[in-house]
Formats: C-alpha cells, structure tokens, sequence
C-alpha cells in the first residue's frame, strides 16, 4: 500500500488532481487508516492508502498525458488496459496443450495474482504504443473472397514486392498475387504461404468456395486445398497462432508464428520470428475493436464492382410536421435499428446516412451472389416497414403510411474511406451510387426499383424467384402488369414537370419494379 502523501510526492501531482484521478476511475477510492499522534506529529491524523500499483498507474497517466490524449482518454486507455489483462489471465489459467491451430496469449508461466501491479501494468502499458503503424513484422488483410485489403510496408518488401497494388479487386486475389514475378518469396514458400492462408480461410469459407477460387487462380493447388480438414468449427479462436516454416536464402528452414486474427470484414494476418515471445502482439491483437477500426480506416483505395442500396423515407418532412419531435426521432431509430440487421443479414456494408435515408453497399462475397443479397435485403425492408407502419397506425390511431423507397443499382466504382477521429464512412466514387439515389426518388409507395443492369446479370435461378416488371398504361387497356419487362424512366414519367427534374439524369435508364422475392421459382 502507498499512502497519498508519498503518491503525491513521488508523482509531483497536486491533492485536487489525485482526487479528479479518483473520479474518473483512474484510481480506486482510498482505504483511509487513523494514524497516531505520534506517527505524524503535527500533521493528519488519517491518511488513505492506494494500492501498490497507484504510483505506476499515475507514472501511465502522465507519459500517455504527453502523447497528446486528453484525461477521458486517458481513463478509457487505462480501462481497456485493465479489461486486457483480466482477459489474458484467464486465457493463462485455462490455456492446454497446443494444436496445430490454436487460439494464442497463453504462457507456460502463469501470472501472480497482483497481475496489475510492477511488470503487469508495465507491460500493458507498453502494448498501448504497439499499432498497425508500429508493426514491424509482416502484416496484411485479406477479406473472404481472397483478396488483399491492406498490407503494411514490410509485408510489401519481404513478401509481395510490388510498388504499388493492382487497382482492381479481381487483380488482388492472394493466390494470383503470391505468383506474380516481384513476389519475394520462391516457388516453396509461396506454396507453402498459400497453404497456411487456405488453412486459415478455411474456418469461414467453404471447402466449394475456396475451390471455385483456387480453379480460377491456379488448379495446381488444389491438392493444398484437398489436404485441408473442413467443417472445424473448434479450430478458430478470436486470436489463432500457426507454425509457418519458410525457407531463408541459404536454404534453411525458419520458423515463424503467423497469428490470424477473424473479422466480418476479413482475416488479419501477422507473421512474427518464431524465437520473439510475442506477449506484446497478442495484447495488441487482443484490443479488436481498436484494431479492426485501424485496418478499416486504412483500407486500401480499390475498384470493385459491387450493388448499391438506397432507401428513403416518404413523405419525411410530413411525418416530421405531424409527430411530436421525441416521437420523430423514436420512429426514425427504430427503423434503422430494424433495418440493421437485416442489412447484416445480407452482407450489406453501411456507407452514410442521408437524413433519414440510407445507403449501403454489397460487395461480392465467397458463399453468396452479392447481386441477389441486395435485391433479397430490399424486399425483406420493405416487409418489415411494413410491420413497422402498422404498428405505428394502432399507436397513433392515423392512416398515415410509413413507406420506403428504395433504389437498386450495381457498377463498377472506387471504393475508399472518409474518416474523422472517431467515425470511419466508406464511400464510392462514382456514377452507381447516384444513379441508385436517383431510382429512389422516382420510386414511390414503399416500390423497389432496380435497373436492367442488376437484374441482368443475376443467374437464371435467382432471377426466376424475382418476381418484376413494369407496370404499362394505355388509353385503350388501362393499366396492365408486364412481367419480366424494362423501361427507360422518361417513358413512365413526364419527365417536363418541374417536380421531376432531378430525374431527367436517369431518363434513358433502363428499370424494373420488384414486386416481391420467392423461396421458389415463380415460373
């Protein structure tokens, strides 16, 4: 125990910035001992005692202090620390023998029970530097279609060797790039690597995926592929560790540590000497929302095709006008709370919000058609707004309708991120996402509209559960449904009216309305 005084002079901090530490949970409330007249002649007669660690734990406050972090920071870093060590001591005492594949952070010398005390807190403290950008070992991304998504310079020099990376997504597939004539890595170890990472994707795509991608790379490694035990979901942890032997110049094997760390958005892969004791990289690797917030705002500039979503509220600023603003603003989170997981569901990835409207995008995945995803996920949000309307009608006892209008359309565009210091957006550059804005404003009703582009390239199968068409008028028949037909938009709007003139960008767009999806085939 360490009483305040000494912490004070020892620490140089005033008595009213100890008790500030002690309000932001910085430091735990003080045991307060009476003390003899004798034992403190003249001064206090009681004195409160900090733990053991409270000197260590001020000496962090001030060295992340000079890092430029403010005292909430400061508190959340040391909270997370805290949170760390109490994880990584229980994987210490549960830790068993090691598999070939195995969650990592276990150490044959467990820790003492005041963990957070002297070398604990030290070495906590010290992972609080270690980041992507202090990585020296090779490290790299890849998501579940096989492609690279981020690398660091050393992995660019001792494994890939390009300059700069294929601007295509396609063109990154780590099957194709590991052959390519730069790779620094020979014909051994290249198999090799692309063995370990086979066996590391493995736990989350299927054996049929990965030999759809292998087929396209290089059918020559599908006997790697074969050799590959499927279906075991035991093997992969939040952190896993796999022995990697690579050959160095002389021919000699060398053994590394390759840890794998498993997002949604992908694999983060790590290679590290295998004689290093890697405490300081497995805490690092252990903080995943820090890291994986890290690589997302670090994703690489890439051109790839994929389908855009967007939906928006109609008639907004009515619902707006007739709600109490409490209630506007209920309505308006529980319909994104309920689209969240959807969105999920289907694979979607959060671009923006617009108002109360939203974009998302769909990008191609191993296991499904990205295409379809988008077209599934827009007629699932229309069935559940419908719920969420009904449910509002009985609540306000009013006929209005919640409806949302949504827009479908696929390209090929560059996708990148825009970030802050605490929000990451990723966007698309490009003509997909407007042309998808502007199908949304001509949708009406709670409608779906995709374009002939999307619907086009869905496989026969998929396409056969859509139910879609446009829906004709004439003098003669009056309206008529056309199913499985398109039709540019200035031939179904009078596209000289003053309100739809921001839809005179889209008039020789080739659409569709999806009137609804099927478990089946509809014809």
């Amino acid at each position: 125990m360490i009483s305040s005084k000494a912490l004070i002079d020892q620490t140089g901090i005033s008595r009213a910035t100890l008790n500030n530490y002690i309000q932001l949970g910085i430091l735990p409330k003080p045991v307060v001992q009476s003390l003899s007249a004798d034992a403190d002649e003249g001064g206090a007669r009681v004195l409160g005692f900090f733990p053991d660690d409270a000197l260590e734990r001020v000496q962090a406050v001030q060295i992340l202090k000079t890092q430029g972090l403010s005292m909430a920071q400061v508190a959340e870093r040391l909270a997370q620390t805290d949170a760390l060590l109490e994880v990584h001591e229980l994987q210490l005492e549960t830790v068993s023998a090691r598999p070939a594949m195995r969650p990592v952070g276990g150490s044959t010398n467990a820790r003492t029970a005041n963990t957070r005390s002297g070398h604990g807190m030290s070495e906590a403290l010290g992972n609080l530097s270690l980041s992507l950008d202090t990585l020296t070992h090779p490290a790299y991304m890849l998501n579940y279609n096989f492609e690279l998504t981020w690398f660091n310079e050393t992995a660019r020099k001792e494994v890939f060797g390009f300059v700069t990376p294929p601007a295509k997504s396609t063109e990154r597939n780590l099957l194709n790039l590991l052959s390519r004539p730069e790779v620094c890595l020979g014909l051994e170890n290249q198999r090799a690597l692309v063995g370990l990472l086979l066996q590391l994707a493995s736990s989350r795509i299927s054996y049929e995926s990965l030999a759809k991608l292998v087929a396209q790379s290089d059918a020559e490694l599908m006997p790697l592929l074969d050799s590959l035990a499927f279906g075991d979901s035991e093997k992969e942890q939040a952190v896993n560790e796999v022995e990697f032997f690579q050959k160095d110049s002389k021919g000699k094997f060398v053994c590394y540590r390759v840890y794998a760390v498993y997002f949604r958005e992908g694999i983060l892969v790590v290679h590290s000497p295998g004689e290093e004791r890697g405490d300081d990289l497995l805490n690092f690797l252990a903080r995943r929302d820090q890291v994986i917030q890290s690589l997302l705002s670090k994703r690489l500039p890439v051109m790839t095709p994929l389908a855009v979503l967007v939906a928006d509220l109609q008639n907004s600023v009515r619902i707006c006008s007739e709600l109490p603003p409490d209630e506007y603003f209920a309505l308006i989170n529980q319909i994104w709370a309920t689209m969240g997981p959807i969105l999920r569901k289907y694979t979607g990835t959060h671009g923006k919000h617009v108002g109360d409207g939203v974009v998302y995008y769909f990008f191609p995945q191993a296991e499904s058609n990205y295409l379809f995803n988008a077209v599934a996920c827009a007629d699932e949000l229309r069935l559940a707004m419908r719920k969420i309307s009904a449910e509002w009608q009985l609540k306000k006892n009013w006929f209005t309708e919640l409806e949302l209008n949504i827009g479908l359309h696929e390209g090929q565009e560059w996708l990148g991120s825009f970030q802050s210091a605490n929000h990451i957006e990723f966007a698309v550059l490009g003509n997909t996402i407007n042309q998808a804005s502007r199908l949304s404003d001509f949708a009406r009703h709670g409608s779906i509209w995709a374009t002939k582009d999307l619907i086009s390239k869905l496989s026969a199968d998929e396409r056969s559960r859509v139910e879609f068409g446009v829906l004709r008028k004439s003098q003669e028949n009056g309206e008529r449904f056309v199913a499985s037909s398109y039709a540019q938009v200035e031939s179904l709007i009078d596209l000289q009216k003053d309100k739809y003139e921001k839809l005179r960008d889209i008039s020789q767009l080739a659409v569709t309305e999806i009137r609804r999806i099927s478990a089946t085939r509809l014809y």
